[in-house]
């Protein structure tokens, strides 16, 4: 039986963590952006084959529940309802995510905002970041499309590039067995996105990286003019992935058949299946307002603001220590 009860984060973290939860809230509070709050647990969850949902089960009820990895869903729900502009602070669930700056339970910042786009929504994501993380910048913000991401790390178009090239990077540059890598180019991709690109990104800036393969869409709008990419970001500093945006999918149909799409994919590698969302694409049907969404990592920010060298040391106590 283990003795260890004190906390990983000093009690400097965590006033600075009160304080930048504090800047967080004033910041939408300026905006008029309403705060709410959704259920941790829900039914179903998400269908993205790259996310492992932890599920439990309620006594007296049949099936199982699921802790969320994200409130996408529920706020979507209240987008439909007519709530207007929305964001949160919650904890959030991930299965198989541990390491310096993964814990299966963290805390997302995550806000909709009615009548943007995923470039306006740039915009307020560079702005709360400069707030929370000014000292950590010392050049503006940039922008980079998917495509010249991979250009100037790697030396190669994602959108050409042949399989077979892009798995002999990822052998050369990481060690990885081709024949284990298979032959499905987004799961490569995402592996060269993760090790190589993303890590060499945002070094003293904000680095957004926009315009993703369709492919990768997950919940975002295609771009009307180039239906090959879709209305995504994300951004880094300091080589950390500190979030996930969407040009918000609002087409009830064409989100169930990318539902289909994953369930089938996790049929196909072996993982569990999940339920779909039905709640959801009523909401969509429903009608959704055109808008846009992101969710931050906050451990992440305090991780950055505090200079430290694991998340395990920004948040009271890791799950492991519970």
């Amino acid at each position: 039986m283990t003795t260890e009860w004190r906390p990983a984060a000093s009690l400097e973290v965590l006033r600075l963590r009160a304080r930048l939860l504090d800047d967080v809230r004033d910041f939408f509070r300026s905006r008029g952006v309403l705060e709410v709050d959704t259920p941790v647990l829900g039914r179903a969850t998400a269908t993205d084959v790259h996310l492992a949902s932890l599920a439990t089960r309620i006594s007296g009820r049949a099936g199982s529940c699921y802790l969320q990895t994200s409130p996408e869903y529920a706020m979507k729900r209240l987008l439909a309802a007519g709530s207007g502009d929305i964001y949160q602070i919650c904890k959030v669930f991930r299965d198989g995510e541990t390491g310096r700056q993964h814990r299966p339970e963290f805390t997302l910042i995550e806000w909709y905002r009615v009548g943007f786009d995923h470039l306006a929504l740039m915009d307020e994501v560079e702005a709360l970041l400069a707030r929370l993380l000014g000292r950590c910048l010392a050049a503006p913000a940039e922008r980079l499309t998917y495509g010249a991401a991979f250009e100037r790390v790697l030396g190669l178009d994602p959108f050409a590039a042949p399989l077979a090239l892009l798995v002999g990077v990822a052998a050369e540059r990481l060690g990885a067995d081709p024949a284990a890598l298979g032959s499905e180019r987004d799961a490569v991709l995402d592996l060269l996105m993760g090790a190589l690109v993303g890590p060499a990104l945002g070094r003293d800036r904000i680095t957004f990286v926009h315009a993703y393969p369709a492919s990768q869409a997950a919940l975002a709008r295609l771009l009307p003019d180039d239906p090959a990419v879709a209305a995504r970001f994300e951004a880094y500093v300091g080589g950390i992935e500190l979030c996930n945006g969407f040009h918000e999918l609002a087409d009830a149909a064409e989100q169930r058949r990318r539902f289909d799409r994953d369930r089938a994919q996790r049929a196909a590698l072996g993982l569990p299946d999940v339920p779909i969302d039905e709640r959801l694409l009523a909401a969509l049907a429903a009608g959704l307002p055109d808008s846009a969404g992101v969710a931050v990592g906050f451990d992440r920010i305090v991780m950055l603001a505090a200079g430290l060298a694991d998340i395990r040391e920004a948040v009271s106590f890791a799950v492991d220590e519970a």
